[in-house]
């Protein structure tokens, strides 16, 4: 009897192809914004790396028309009352319920409750309407290279996405909560919970840094970062790189390393520091104000910063295709860092080659 040949495809995937798959980016769904073209990609510097890069494509990931129904529907729910005798229908009723049964209650609580929880639910309609105009982008750089700096990886990626889900049912958008929130997923237990946290060296973290950013049509980038090389925005006009001031762009440690000094838990984790807890003002915001501007995002596997000359390098580069495609300018870059790593195996510095990531966002 003849045996079938088993194609390459009909064979499970190893580990490493597996999360190589997951965390690579997919053109498919890159965002359509009016007035920007952008594109990223990344190169692992093993078969599978500690980059992750991802667009986050709020019009395909997420139903936004049914969300924002649901939004209006609850709003009307909430304010009605509640029938004598009849069952809760929803965490409104629940919550006066509670309230009536405390002294001191009057009907006229329970009607400004609903009231607020009513405008709260229309507040989450409007912000949901805003993800029809805006894209979003993830980068994650976890220390390491190889299988266990991609399952930090994923494991920031798939944590985000969690949290993300419960961002827009309770706001309609992404708050700071939701990076608190992520930063304490990576903090060292002090008690030797997580599987790395036995001691207190630094290679028994699982060390990540992040930088999620959301861009709109005008121009705008509003991002937070946690430990992340800053975004370099490059001006059509002066052609260069310019000078985005510092204390416009806060900048936090890597996920995990600080841990708000009023968080409840703060004494069940390791802290390098304690800080104060992110709010609004935390949001860095850099706007591209004339066409042909460029924010260049990367990780340290591409430019870690400190170097000038390599920056000039890549501002040279910038400069050189600026009037191509964003794909074109984040391919040229990624090549011009692949040489650079040819350059380095060569001459036996292959310790300082490191997973490279590019997203090019351009004003169009």
């Amino acid at each position: 009897m003849p045996t079938r040949e088993i194609a390459p495809a009909d064979l499970p995937l190893t580990i490493d192809e597996y999360l190589r798959k997951k965390l690579m980016p997919v053109e498919g769904v890159i965002p359509h914004l009016p007035g920007i073209d952008m594109y990223g990609n990344t190169i692992p510097d093993e078969i599978v790396g500690g980059d992750v890069f991802e667009y986050i494509n709020f019009q395909q990931r997420y139903n936004i028309d049914a969300r924002i129904n649901q939004a209006q529907r609850r709003a009307k729910a909430y304010l009605e009352p509640l029938a004598a005798g009849e069952k809760p229908r929803n965490t409104v009723d629940v919550h006066v319920l509670w309230m009536a049964s405390k002294p001191g209650y009057t009907d006229a609580d329970g009607v400004q409750y609903r009231m607020a929880k009513s405008s709260e639910q229309l507040r989450i309609a409007e912000n949901l309407r805003e993800l029809y105009t805006t894209a979003g982008v993830l980068i994650v750089d976890a220390q390491g290279h190889g299988i266990i700096a991609a399952k930090i990886a994923s494991t920031v990626h798939d944590t985000l996405h969690a949290f993300l889900l419960t961002e827009l049912d309770r706001s309609g958008t992404i708050t700071p909560i939701l990076f608190e929130q992520l930063n304490l997923r990576l903090a060292q237990s002090a008690t030797a919970r997580n599987a790395l946290g036995r001691s207190m060296d630094a290679s028994s973290r699982e060390l990540a840094t992040l930088l999620y950013g959301e861009i709109r049509p005008n121009g705008q980038f509003r991002f937070v970062n946690f430990g992340h090389p800053p975004p370099l925005v490059f001006s059509a006009k002066y052609k260069r790189f310019m000078e985005v001031g510092s204390d416009s762009m806060a900048q936090f440690l890597a996920l995990g390393l600080e841990i708000p000094e009023d968080h409840p838990d703060r004494n069940r984790y390791i802290s390098v520091k304690l800080r104060e807890r992110m709010d609004a003002s935390d949001i860095a915001l850099i706007t591209l104000m004339g066409r042909g501007d460029i924010i260049f995002l990367h990780t340290d596997g591409v430019y870690d910063g400190s170097d000038e000359q390599e920056g000039q390098r890549i501002e040279t580069i910038i400069r050189e295709h600026e009037q191509e495609s964003a794909k074109d300018i984040c391919n040229a870059i990624l090549g011009y860092a692949v040489r650079r790593d040819s350059l380095l195996r060569q001459e036996g510095h292959s310790d300082e080659i490191d997973d490279k990531t590019v997203f090019i966002i351009k004003r169009t």
